[in-house]
């Protein structure tokens, strides 16, 4: 760095890695750029691909100033989205190894209830009862899947702890968590997974980040919606699927939105309507740093 011709800039491809070098550079100064990886289709689509050819072609991008920048969020941040993304992945874990369990019952014939079967007391009636019906390695591997569901749980509620805690965040969730059909893990997802609110151009640009809205091709005045892209922030898109299924039930407010579109389409053209809106008031309450207030329901005079 100190041999280089002054001034300088430095452009990287988003990779795994990418992080701690960035970090590095700017502690030192320097001018860095981090290239958001689906506007680099050049090189990945290239006939010959290597090290020095990729590094032309990022140079040439930042000289031209065509290069496509991302969003790099601070460092303390990045720190603790890494801890609420391994949380996701505990959660990955804990429902697969529920799949097996059913699957260990289904595949040797032993009949049970499939909503209590992974509570506690009726899993371990089920050894119990059905021990008869059960090959002999069957109780072992249950009772190993059942320890490691329990492991995986008690983590899981250890981070969201750790997190919800935390000084740096406790305010901002206490705040999201005001708005109705917002939980904690909402609230921490939103809050980690955007960084800075105030990035966002719009409720739309949001929307788009959050993958709730479809892709556009239009060409010769003809315009085709495809399905929802695939270019969006997978875990808050999951985050805020999941929460908008459950809001409508016990927030009138959203149930509204969602009836009112599920009457156009299906239910899941109301789920995303009730997901968008869940962004939108995100948005609101993040930018405005206020806590959220309900408005009295408009009633049109006559």
């Amino acid at each position: 760095m100190t041999r280089l011709p002054q001034p300088w800039m430095a452009g990287m491809e988003a990779t795994m890695f990418t992080g701690w070098v960035y970090d590095h550079l700017i502690q030192r100064g320097a001018v860095v750029k981090v290239a958001h990886s689906a506007m680099l289709k050049a090189i990945a689509a290239g006939k010959k691909k290597n090290d020095r050819l990729d590094a032309r072609k990022i140079s040439d991008l930042l000289r031209c100033n065509y290069f496509p920048e991302c969003y790099m969020a601070p460092c303390q941040l990045r720190d603790r989205r890494r801890v609420l993304r391994y949380r996701n992945l505990l959660v990955h874990q804990s429902v697969r190894m529920k799949n097996k369990i059913s699957g260990l019952l289904m595949e040797t014939g032993v009949p049970y209830n499939k909503q209590q079967l992974h509570r506690k007391r009726y899993f371990q009636q089920l050894l119990e009862e059905q021990r008869e019906l059960m090959p002999d390695s069957l109780p072992k591997l249950l009772r190993l899947s059942r320890s490691t569901i329990e492991t995986l749980t008690s983590l899981d509620r250890q981070l969201i702890t750790q997190l919800r805690g935390d000084p740096m965040l406790v305010e901002r969730v206490n705040r999201l968590m005001t708005i109705p059909g917002v939980g904690p893990v909402l609230a921490l997802t939103w809050a980690l997974e955007t960084g800075e609110a105030k990035r966002f151009r719009s409720v739309k640009h949001a929307v788009s980040y959050c993958g709730l809205c479809s892709a556009e091709q239009s060409s010769a005045g003809k315009m085709q919606r495809t399905p929802i892209s695939k270019q969006r922030n997978k875990h808050l898109q999951t985050t805020l699927i999941e929460a908008a299924k459950v809001a409508p039930r016990w927030h009138p407010e959203l149930a509204r939105v969602y009836e009112h579109e599920r009457q156009k389409g299906n239910r899941n053209r109301g789920t995303l309507a009730v997901a968008r809106k869940l962004v939108a008031y995100l948005l609101a309450i993040d930018r405005g740093e206020r806590e959220f207030v309900a408005q009295p329901p408009h009633v049109a005079s006559v």
